[in-house]
């Protein structure tokens, strides 16, 4: 669990605001006010926008505002309910049926089925997923991270839980939510996500901080960082997110370039520490030559 500077629920968005930038996450209002809701009306957030714009980072510093641990569920293609939810540890299932079989002396056939069948299907063999710990711990904050990689069978599925903030387990039974937690779910918009599944939820689109906000993002996680050059590598990312590459730098390109930059002792950014340090920034061969062959006009 991490650490909070405050302790219990922010009363206001302005106050959550406060506690988002101690933690490091420097929020805009209207982000902020759509955190503050989906707390207080029990709603998930669905955080849409460009990757490196800080859906999961938003994830994270709440889980540091509330004290709570963050509980991530990373999607993918083909991820089904059984992954996201609870599996048996058949191992451990297994060592115990022969404990068993050695405690009475005989085969598996002339035990009692359904004594075996009940210790088997113990809670003690379950192995909660990242759903179901979630609802298991009181507070939690749930990070569903790249719903829009799962397919629709699995949102429905997420759909339900959402709703009921409880799952059924058939040898178990029902498992609910004390306190429902913070749900946030994040789309890179590779696909649309169902209406069904936005309609239970806040929406909040989430676009790449405005040069003052970045410089401001820069300073507050790099301290070490000097304020011309948080500002040349605020700017510099900003033109090369219009131009067009197959990715565009984040937030937390940004960050590593700063950080990379400073690393190599670089007090301003020129073309000589740029071209260096573009592996921090840029993920592809095409980016960097593109951006390379023009960073005469990007560092201007």
């Amino acid at each position: 669990m991490t650490g909070s500077t405050t302790s219990g629920r922010p009363g206001s968005p302005a106050e959550l605001a406060v506690r988002l930038r101690a933690t490091g996450y420097l929020p805009d209002d209207g982000l902020a006010t759509a955190a503050f809701l989906a707390l207080r009306m029990d709603r998930p957030l669905f955080c849409e926008g460009e990757p490196g714009t800080g859906k999961t980072a938003l994830a994270q510093a709440m889980a540091q505002v509330l004290d709570a641990p963050l509980i991530r569920l990373q999607c993918h293609e083909g991820i089904d309910a059984s992954q996201a939810l609870y599996d048996w540890d058949f191992p451990r299932q297994l060592l115990h049926l022969r404990a068993l079989e050695a405690a009475a002396g005989a085969s598996a056939e002339k035990l009692d089925a359904d004594v075996v069948e009940a210790s088997l299907y113990d809670p003690r063999f379950l192995i909660a997923r990242p759903v179901l710990k979630a609802l298991q711990t009181s507070p939690s904050v749930l990070l569903v991270d790249e719903v829009d990689r799962a397919d629709d069978e699995f949102e429905a599925f997420l759909l339900e839980v959402l709703t009921e903030h409880a799952v059924s387990i058939p040898e178990v039974g029902e498992i609910r939510a004390k306190t429902p937690p913070l749900v946030v779910l994040t789309s890179n918009r590779t696909r649309d996500v169902h209406d069904a599944l936005k309609r239970r939820c806040l929406y909040l689109w989430l676009d790449h901080p405005d040069l003052t906000r970045e410089i401001a993002i820069l300073r507050s996680r790099l301290p070490g960082v000097p304020e011309r050059l948080a500002g040349q590598v605020a700017a510099a990312v900003r033109r090369m997110r219009e131009l067009e590459l197959l990715k565009p730098p984040g937030v937390a390109e940004s960050l590593d370039w700063a950080r990379a930059l400073q690393l190599l002792g670089a007090d301003e950014l020129d073309v000589a520490s740029a071209a260096a340090s573009l592996g921090a920034v840029l993920k592809y061969r095409e980016d960097a030559d593109r951006v390379r062959a023009q960073l005469d006009t990007l560092l201007i």
